[in-house]
C-alpha cells in the first residue's frame, strides 16, 4: 500500500531540440519529471525549420506527413498545431510527364473510398504513365509486397530495386511509381534502399488502410509549428528550454546520476536523453555506453537539395505535383505560407541529391528553370524574381541494405542514458514520424527506470506500429 508520500523529484536533461528532443522533453515533463532541454542552435525544430529571406518566410525544405504518421499527428495535437498542418481529404497526387512522345501529359495517383487494395485500383488502371501490361505487373508486385513479413531480418540485406526487378517491374515502372513514392520517403532510389524499409513504407502507407497515404503539410512556416508552438507547449509543461547551449560532455557520476556540461554551466540529472544526429551522439557517448559505438559512424547519411523560385505571377494552380522525365521531383506552392502577397513562390524538393548537393547556384539555376518551363507552360511568360537553394547535406541516414543492425534502440548500456532521433531503431525511415516515435521511446524507457508512471495521453508507439 502507498503511504501517501509523493515520489522523489526526478531530473532529466534532453540534449537536442529537434522533433525527437521536443517530444522526449514533453513526455518526461508530463510525467512530473523536471526537464532541461538544451539546443546548440538559436532555434528549435532540428532539420525542419524556417528562416527569413527579406520579407519571405522560407522553410529549409518541404516536409510532408501521411495520415499513417500517427505519432507525428499526436505531436501536432500536443503542441496545438493540427489545424495548421491539415491532411488532404483524400490522396490525390498530380503527376506530370514532360517527355512523352505525344507531349506533356498529366496523370494522377488518388484513392477511392474502397477497401485495400481496391482503393487504388481505378487510379492505377487509368494511370497514363505506364502501359497496360506494366500496370498489371505493378498490381502483382504490390500484392507480393503486402505479403512480406516486416520482422524477417533477411529483408534488410536485400535492396528494393533488385526485388522489384525480380517481380517484373520495368525501369519505367520504377521511375513512374515506385521511386516516385520511395525517393521522397526513403531519400534513396530503389536500388540503394533496404527492402525492409521500402516494404515498411509501402505496406504502411499504401497497403494498410485506404486513407493511410493521404498527405498533410504545414500551411504556415515550419517555425510556427516546431519552434513557436513547440516552445509554448514546453513552457506550459514546465520545461526549462535553453538555445545556443551546445553540450560539450555527458558523463556518469559516482552516485548513479549524470553530469551534462555546457559552456558556463554544469547540470546534474537522473536521466539524459541524447536526441542529436548520430555523429554528435557518437562524440558525446561515454565509454561503454554502446556496444560497438563505431556502428553509428557506419550509418551513412543522404542529402536533400531544395530549390526555391519566386515568379512575378501565378504559374501553378495545384498545391503540389510530382514530375517524371525531368530532374525535377516534387514541386510545392509555398506562396501563402511564406507571406508572399504578389506572384508565386515554388519550392522544389530534390531527395537523394548526391550529384547536385554541392553544385553552384548558377549551375542549378541553369538546370532547373528550363525544366520548370517544360513542366509548367505558364512559367515561360513569367519573370523570375528570386532564385536560391537550401542544402541539407546530412538530411537523413542512408537507408541502405544492412542498415538495420546499425540503428540502436533507445536504451544504452549506461543506466540513465537514452538515445533518440530519426536514425534510431524505430522501424521507420528518417522522417518526422520516426523522430517523434524515437522521442516517445526514449521517454518511455527513462520513465520506467525512474519509476514514474507513463502519462495517460502519451501516444502508444507499439499499438500504432
Amino acid at each position: 500500500m502507498s503511504d501517501g508520500t509523493a515520489p522523489p523529484a526526478r531530473d532529466a536533461v534532453v540534449v537536442g531540440a529537434g522533433l525527437a528532443g521536443i517530444t522526449a522533453a514533453l513526455a518526461l515533463a508530463d510525467a512530473g519529471v523536471r526537464v532541461t532541454l538544451l539546443e546548440g542552435r538559436p532555434r528549435l525544430g532540428g532539420l525542419a525549420f524556417s528562416f527569413q529571406r527579406g520579407s519571405l518566410s522560407v522553410d529549409n525544405g518541404q516536409h510532408v506527413y501521411l495520415r499513417c504518421c500517427t505519432a507525428y499527428r499526436w505531436f501536432l495535437d500536443r503542441i496545438d498545431a493540427a489545424a495548421l498542418a491539415p491532411l488532404q481529404n483524400r490522396l490525390d497526387v498530380p503527376v506530370v510527364d514532360a517527355e512523352r512522345p505525344e507531349g506533356r501529359r498529366l496523370g494522377r495517383i488518388r484513392r477511392d473510398a474502397l477497401p485495400v487494395p481496391l482503393h487504388l485500383g481505378r487510379s492505377l488502371a487509368a494511370y497514363p504513365h505506364l502501359s497496360l501490361a506494366e500496370r498489371a505487373r505493378v498490381g502483382r508486385a504490390a500484392l507480393a509486397l503486402k505479403g512480406l513479413d516486416l520482422t524477417d531480418p533477411s529483408l534488410d540485406q536485400q535492396d528494393f530495386g533488385s526485388w522489384l526487378a525480380a517481380h517484373g517491374q520495368s525501369a519505367r515502372a520504377v521511375e513512374a511509381l515506385w521511386d516516385l513514392v520511395g525517393v521522397a520517403t526513403l531519400n534513396a532510389v530503389a536500388g540503394d534502399a533496404s527492402l525492409a524499409l521500402a516494404a515498411m513504407v509501402f505496406k504502411t502507407g499504401l497497403l494498410s488502410d485506404p486513407g493511410a497515404a493521404d498527405i498533410g503539410w504545414a500551411h504556415v512556416p515550419l517555425g510556427e509549428l516546431h519552434d513557436r508552438l513547440a516552445r509554448e507547449a514546453l513552457d506550459s509543461a514546465g520545461v526549462r528550454t535553453e538555445v545556443r547551449a551546445r553540450v560539450t560532455s555527458v558523463s556518469p557520476l559516482a552516485d548513479g546520476r549524470w553530469s551534462v556540461e555546457v559552456p558556463g554551466e554544469r547540470i546534474e540529472a537522473d536521466a539524459v536523453v541524447l536526441a542529436v544526429p548520430q555523429q554528435e551522439a557518437y562524440e558525446l557517448l561515454p565509454d561503454g555506453a554502446l556496444d560497438r559505438p563505431e556502428r553509428l559512424l557506419a550509418l551513412g547519411t543522404a542529402p536533400i537539395l531544395n530549390v526555391h523560385v519566386v515568379y512575378d505571377r501565378k504559374v501553378l494552380d495545384a498545391p503540389f505535383f510530382a514530375a517524371l522525365g525531368s530532374p525535377v521531383q516534387w514541386v510545392f506552392d509555398r506562396t501563402a505560407a511564406s507571406g508572399l502577397t504578389e506572384g508565386q513562390y515554388l519550392a522544389l524538393s530534390q531527395s537523394a541529391a548526391r550529384d547536385e548537393i554541392d553544385l553552384p547556384v548558377q549551375e542549378l539555376r541553369a538546370r532547373y528553370l528550363p525544366e520548370l518551363e517544360r513542366l509548367l507552360p505558364h512559367t515561360r511568360a513569367a519573370r523570375v524574381q528570386d532564385f536560391f537553394v537550401t542544402r541539407e547535406r546530412t538530411a537523413t541516414f542512408a537507408p541502405a541494405p544492412g542498415t538495420g543492425p546499425l540503428r540502436p534502440g533507445a536504451r544504452t548500456e549506461a543506466p540513465g542514458l537514452y538515445l533518440a532521433g530519426a536514425w534510431t531503431a524505430t522501424g521507420w525511415p528518417a522522417t518526422m514520424e520516426s523522430a517523434v516515435r524515437s522521442g516517445i521511446g526514449a521517454a518511455d524507457a527513462a520513465l520506467h527506470a525512474l519509476g514514474r508512471p507513463r502519462p495517460a495521453h502519451l501516444f502508444d508507439v507499439e499499438e500504432a506500429a
